[in-house]
């Protein structure tokens, strides 16, 4: 019915596809683009300016997202450049497609510009972020394991699921390094290490937290991981 909105904002707080997280798509488009996108795409939407188009910028925003949210699926892309050249190659061909689809002379035409601007820098982030992980990885793992064990040093996937939340299983960021210290002495160079990497350090525990303590809320992050220093 013509008066009933309630079905149809219902279906509008989750249009990202593959937001199975706790974000809304508020707040993932806010991160992506920026509050002046978030805003800009509001305002084509209330105006009817957009459907087919916001679908695609929608979908490129979840491609990001998806990644992002889920360390498996950034290993594969880190082991297989050819895998990620394809996604990144679809995000740019549905850009591309929203860029053929403007009307120039159109009102509101200047939002589209720059909710492809935006986009196009979303795509640019994400697929430098690879480059930029890779050669973390590779410094950070010099300089640790100059210090403690290498197999005390983890990246993959598995170790920053295990290290995301505590008990209150609150999820913002994932870490970026999971280090499981030996002994004691290794602990203050390894913080050293960790600070001039740029890190953000959080020492965790059992996990068994109730305050989010342990929780990353930064991309570099490092969680310190104390379970095997067990006497004192």
């Amino acid at each position: 019915h013509r008066g009933t909105r309630t079905p149809m904002n219902a279906a509008r707080l989750r249009e990202i596809p593959y937001n199975y997280t706790s974000f809304s798509d508020r707040e993932i488009a806010i991160r992506l683009l920026g509050a002046e996108g978030w805003a800009a795409l509001e305002e084509l939407r209330g105006q009817r300016r957009t459907g087919r188009s916001a679908r695609m910028l929608y979908e490129v925003l979840g491609d990001i997202w998806v990644v992002r949210r889920n360390p498996y699926l950034q290993d594969d892309l880190l082991d297989s450049p050819r895998r990620l050249a394809l996604l990144v190659d679809a995000m740019r061909h549905r850009l591309r497609d929203i860029e053929r689809r403007r009307a120039p002379d159109a009102p509101h035409d200047d939002k589209v510009a720059l909710l492809l601007a935006r986009a196009h820098d979303a795509v640019r982030g994400f697929e430098a972020e690879f480059a930029q992980t890779r050669e973390l990885r590779r410094k950070a793992l010099r300089r640790l394991g100059a210090i403690t064990r290498r197999d005390n040093i983890f990246f993959d996937g598995l170790a920053r699921v295990s290290h995301v939340t505590d008990a209150t299983d609150w999820r913002v960021e994932y870490p970026f390094v999971v280090v499981c210290p030996d002994t004691e002495e290794e602990c203050a160079p390894l913080v050293k290490a960790l600070a001039e990497l740029d890190f953000t350090i959080i020492p965790r525990g059992g996990g068994t937290g109730y305050t989010g303590g342990a929780i990353p809320l930064e991309r570099l992050s490092a969680v310190v991981n104390t379970e095997k220093l067990e006497s004192l």
